[in-house]
């Protein structure tokens, strides 16, 4: 299949329509941000006319544009609901009838993985397929796990949980494992590897993440789309966040499951055909993507220089280049992912996306033939984690500018300001508190705009009713309050590290623990010590400025105690005891998600065996490792991996490093040489005490 043809392109005229709705929310925003900066400028005391004055508009005036951007979306997306739907988008355009008759084809679910707790993972994974199982459809699905995981102890429990997963399901044929030896380029790299294996068997693939549910309805859906409609390219959901046992993870499903029925139905109606691809719960035309969206290294230099680490927006960006379309449904349901269960692991993943974010400058500015909504997606993406730092830029500003008004005396000819007349600093603390209101009401209306619109179409008891709701959105709202200064600080933080390039550790994330308040204490130490200097400093200067810097000084000072509450699932589960916070996911029972959480909590993998030690001990688990490794004995190689598994078998995997281990697990020969070895081990040898805690387990 080539290019879309002229006649998909012209079939649905959205481009003008699409058109039409970004001119009209530039309009809005940069009227009502030209209207807030004539307000600041009054504000102020010398009206914009010191340097200091000048910075704080030009902050203020990016700051405010932005925040009005998500304000108007919501507010579109209330509307375009309100109208009863978006008539151009991909689902209004065919009749349910029509959706249902269209034949499928052959489809690969991809799953990349990278240390990921191995059980939890692929219950997950059998979860969807069972669910793709039941619609009958699973004949034209392949499934496809593939590793990035470095650690031995790991990828060999990955294949072990894989074979018996195939096995369990029938699923002998339809569902791949593979590992790569060399982890180049991240997630990206790896699903190319797999592209350059098997991307032509499959005329689309599904992205999955470790934490991704899909309905096997949604699933064949959206593949029945692709179907009908040749000039997509890629076809995005919008994921619904689950599964919150933590207070903060039921804080963040909360706030994504309400309010991103207005955010994501706005964004869909503005970008259209030019939406931007999240990485996983998508559909993605595998042909063009193999063609177009191949990632080229980063030719700059520092952070701009290497592979490219978000690659998502990228591959959005090169398909709409190459002239499919990108689009975003909020129709179809039936998508989840996870939250982190901690701050400190959100803003440990921020600390990764910061850097992918900031490279796309490169690709925004340098990259040729981009559509302007994908560049606007860019900078939307930057700005994500720029809007940190300009924001303590303004608040650093504001305290120079308060400290200058309180321990200098006035200037009357500031800044080079000259002539016969004096420049009178002047105070208008009325229309301070205006524009106050106004930045809170782009804040914190469509909140409210979302109460509203589940009002209107009566679902607010799939969150527990109108009371409990609107109680759940205004604990939101305060919990929202005290995280915004500390991630303002940890963002700005991240966003320096990127800028000189500071390297990454890329590591699998946790799903379950709770956060210590030793952890707490030290990560979110400077910034609760920054809280304090500075109330301090603003209460030596000033009453009312001391007043002021109290909504960013205390959430900072309250980081560590803050951090820690919100970890506790004991929180999370009183909440979800009062009705609070509620989901439409928890009130009625859903086939996938009952799966996902029977399967999760059937782990019989426990062992007092690690999974190496199996690997070499348990005949069953040495076979199926020996079948999916190579022969690596070849030259200088084959000393080597003999000195290995002499080590190996008198000291035990201690006596190796994992680089050394995971060699000789890939190596078929060495893996038989242990296993036979091990056996014949000396009863008070480690090998003959492993034996023992084995024997004791069957």
């Amino acid at each position: 299949m080539g290019s879309p043809t002229a006649e998909t392109s012209t079939k649905h005229p959205w481009r003008m329509v699409a058109n039409l709705r970004r001119a009209v929310l530039m309009l809005f925003v940069f009227g009502q941000t030209a209207v807030a900066c004539y307000y600041l400028l009054w504000v102020l005391p010398y009206h914009g006319g010191t340097f200091l004055e000048i910075g704080m508009l030009v902050l203020f005036a990016i700051l405010y544009a932005w925040i009005a951007v998500g304000f108007w979306t919501a507010v579109f997306g209330f509307v375009i609901r309100l109208t009863g739907g978006d008539r151009h988008s991909i689902l209004k355009r065919h009749k349910e009838a029509e959706i249902l008759e269209t034949p499928l084809a052959k489809t690969a679910v991809l799953l990349p993985v990278y240390h990921e707790p191995v059980h939890w993972t692929l219950s997950g994974l059998k979860a969807v397929y069972r669910d793709i199982e039941r619609t009958g459809h699973i004949d034209h699905f392949e499934f496809y796990i593939l590793s990035d995981s470095r650690d031995p102890d790991v990828w060999l429990e990955e294949q072990v949980a894989w074979s018996q997963l195939a096995k369990e399901l029938g699923g002998e044929g339809r569902i791949f494992y593979r590992r790569r030896p060399v982890n180049l380029n991240y997630k990206s790299g790896n699903v190319a590897d797999f592209l350059r294996r098997w991307g032509r068997r499959c005329r689309y693939m599904v992205v999955l993440d470790a934490d991704s549910l899909m309905t096997g309805a949604t699933i064949v859906r959206m593949v029945q789309l692709m179907e009908r409609e040749p000039g997509v390219g890629i076809l995005q959901t919008n994921p619904n966040i689950i599964n919150g046992q933590s207070l903060f993870a039921r804080i963040q499903q909360f706030a994504n499951r309400f309010y991103s029925t207005l955010f994501a139905s706005g964004l869909a109606a503005i970008q259209m055909g030019d939406a931007a691809f999240w990485g996983h719960n998508a559909i993605l035309r595998t042909e063009p993507f193999m063609k177009h969206c191949g990632l080229r290294k980063l030719p700059g230099f520092g952070i701009f220089g290497g592979p490219i680490m978000s690659h998502d927006f990228v591959e959005a960006a090169y398909m709409g280049r190459a002239g499919y379309e990108v689009w975003l449904e909020p129709g179809l349901n039936g998508s989840y992912e996870e939250s982190p269960p901690t701050l400190a692991d959100e803003l440990a993943r921020d600390s990764r996306w910061a850097k992918g974010n900031l490279q796309h400058l490169w690709v925004m500015l340098r990259e040729p033939g981009l559509r302007f909504a994908h560049r606007m997606a860019f900078l939307n993406g930057i700005m994500a984690y720029v809007a940190s730092p300009l924001w303590l830029g303004f608040l650093i500003l504001t305290t120079i500018a308060a400290a200058d008004m309180t321990l200098s005396p006035i200037e009357y000819f500031p800044d080079g300001h000259q002539g016969l007349f004096p420049l009178w600093p002047e105070w208008r603390p009325e229309w301070a508190l205006g524009l106050a209101l106004s930045t809170l009401a782009l804040l914190f209306l469509p909140k409210f705009l979302a109460i509203l619109d589940a009002m209107i179409h009566r679902f607010t008891k799939e969150f527990g009713g109108f009371f409990r709701l609107f109680s759940s959105v205004m604990l939101e709202i305060v919990i929202s309050v005290l995280l915004a200064p500390v991630r303002m600080w940890a963002h700005s933080r991240y966003v320096v590290s990127a800028l000189l390039n500071v390297s990454l550790q890329w590591a699998g994330q946790n799903r379950t623990e709770e956060a210590g308040w030793k952890e707490a204490l030290i990560t979110q130490l400077p910034g609760m010590l920054l809280g304090a200097g500075w109330s301090a400093f603003a209460w030596s200067l000033d009453t009312m400025f001391f007043l002021w810097s109290l909504p960013v000084a205390l959430p900072l000072i309250l980081a560590a105690p803050t951090a820690v509450y919100l970890s506790r699932n004991s929180l999370g589960k009183a909440l979800r005891k009062h009705q609070l916070l509620l989901i439409p996911e928890e009130i009625r029972t859903m086939p996938l998600l009952d799966d996902a959480v029977s399967f999760r909590s059937r782990d019989d993998t426990g062992s007092p065996l690690t999974p190496l030690e199996q690997a070499v001990l348990r005949r069953d688990h040495n076979c199926l490792h020996q079948v999916l490794a190579w022969d690596h004995r070849l030259g200088s190689r084959k000393v080597e991996l003999e000195s290995c598994v002499a080590r190996c078998l008198e000291g035990g995997p201690g006596a190796l490093s994992r680089s050394e281990m995971s060699q000789i697990a890939r190596d078929r020969q060495s893996l038989r040489a242990l296993h036979e070895g091990a056996w014949r081990a000396a009863p008070d040898s480690f090998w003959g005490r492993a034996i023992g805690r084995l024997n004791a387990q069957t």
